[in-house]
């Protein structure tokens, strides 16, 4: 099945129900710990609070997840 994050709904497809809220996900985590989540809009696997920073999994690569959501030089 796949997952698509509420904010690639909101810049794709508002009508489209979403599965989860990566910001509220990441206000979960503890500094320095991830937790695997896919989003197959964005394309990544996890989400990491990294010191404090959002960060999503793409390509092997952590990314601050605002520049996934503004498609700042994303490696794909």
């Amino acid at each position: 099945m796949a997952d698509f994050s509420k904010q690639w709904c909101d810049q794709n497809d508002p009508d489209m129900p979403y599965d989860f809220d990566v910001i509220e996900e990441f206000k979960k985590l503890s500094e320095d710990h991830y937790i695997p989540m896919i989003c197959e809009g964005y394309g990544f696997l996890g989400i990491l609070n990294d010191k404090g920073e959002c960060k999503v999994l793409i390509d092997d690569k952590w990314i601050l997840f605002d520049d996934v959501i503004n498609n700042y030089d994303l490696p794909f």
